[in-house]
């Protein structure tokens, strides 16, 4: 299967080198800023770019529209957490922007793994009553986008009489469904509706072991595949790049305190407890999986890094391909210089390697 790679957007130059944990800063607007990043991306082969959610943060389909109007290939996958607009309602507006875009639309579904997040925006139930949630959520929107005819809905969480949407997705039989979640109840949910798992950046061993657990949770008949996110730090020699990784770690310290300063809190997310545990056990797993980042910043979103040259690199990525991930999501400390980086250094070489996978595979099997 082609190898597909995903970006990182956001709408003002930000990464953990400068951006402050918890501060608005983030989120200000700067319109050519998105356009160039985005143009970036296509220009650099990337097949889509992953827009983030947070309950500060800017709307991601707004930002997928405006990035849209300035490409003609980039995909957009728009992160996307339910509970707080109606499954109908958001199924239109994905239907819609997938129309508008060509059918360059995907939603990766968040259902919340912190509390207080979810709280600012008024929601207040539980861990497991909002995955809960999430599969009514997505039963509903997927009938929305695939039923010819108005249908009920009778369930814990939602209560819909007579859904019709008369917008279907220009996809078929609707948009992809990408799904974020490392606790139970969260495989079991992602299993039964997602078009991709996503995984952040653990062991080849571990996500070996993740990819196990979620297809043995599919239901009969349903395949899906897998994504992984990962941050390359690239340099000419290994050296230079791990001089460069460490020069980035004791940034983000200095950002948070200082290295000294106490570890942030462990968090709530799942997938975050599991990453600050394979930092707290080895700096360096594989070839060139490297961990304090993550225990610098609580495993705050995918950290883990893959440090080397591009072709290190890019043989690193391809292990997670041989270990049966299809999507790599990579994004840099440098967001828009690395993006530009990767698409003229790294994904050439990870997109060949896996053609001649390709087709030796189909040599072996003719």
């Amino acid at each position: 299967m082609p190898v597909e790679f995903i970006g990182l957007i956001r709408t003002k130059p930000a990464s953990e080198l400068n951006s402050v944990p918890g501060s608005l800063a983030d989120d200000i607007i700067d319109p050519g800023y998105v356009r160039e990043f985005a143009q970036a991306h296509e220009k650099g082969d990337f097949d889509k770019v992953l827009i983030g959610y947070s309950s500060s943060s800017p709307d991601g389909f707004t930002v997928a529209t405006h990035a849209a109007a300035f490409t003609d290939r980039l995909g957009f996958l728009i992160a996307h957490r339910p509970g707080f607009v109606a499954p109908t309602l958001a199924a239109r507006k994905a239907a819609t922007l997938d129309h508008f875009t060509n059918g360059r639309i995907a939603v990766h579904i968040i259902t919340g793994g912190s509390d207080a997040d979810q709280q600012r925006d008024g929601d207040w139930l539980d861990h497991d009553n909002r995955y809960r949630r999430t599969d009514e959520y997505l039963e509903i929107v997927r009938r929305v986008w695939t039923s010819d005819t108005p249908f009920d809905y009778e369930g814990e969480f939602y209560h819909v009489k007579d859904a019709f949407s008369a917008i279907k997705p220009l996809q078929k039989p609707h948009i992809p469904l990408y799904f974020g979640g490392a606790s139970g109840p969260a495989v079991e949910v992602g299993a039964k509706h997602s078009s991709v798992y996503a995984l952040w950046g653990e062991p080849i061993a571990a996500v070996k072991e993740r990819i196990a657990q979620v297809r043995a949770a599919l239901p009969f008949g349903r395949s899906i595949r897998f994504s992984v996110s990962l941050r390359p730090i690239l340099g000419v020699t290994e050296e230079q790049a791990w001089e460069k990784a460490r020069n980035i770690l004791g940034r983000i310290q200095e950002q948070r305190g200082g290295a000294k300063v106490a570890p942030p809190a462990r968090p709530q997310a799942v997938g975050s407890q599991r990453l600050l545990d394979f930092a707290a056990k080895s700096e360096i797993y594989d070839k060139r999986l490297w961990t304090p980042i993550a225990a610098a910043t609580g495993a705050a979103g995918n950290t883990t890094a893959l440090v080397g040259t591009p072709e290190q690199v890019a043989e690193a990525l391809v292990d997670y391909y041989d270990a049966g991930v299809t999507t790599l999501l990579i994004r840099g400390f440098d967001p828009l210089q690395d993006a530009i980086d990767y698409g003229r250094e790294v994904i050439p070489l990870v997109r060949a390697e896996v053609a001649k996978r390709e087709r030796q595979a189909v040599a072996v099997g003719r």
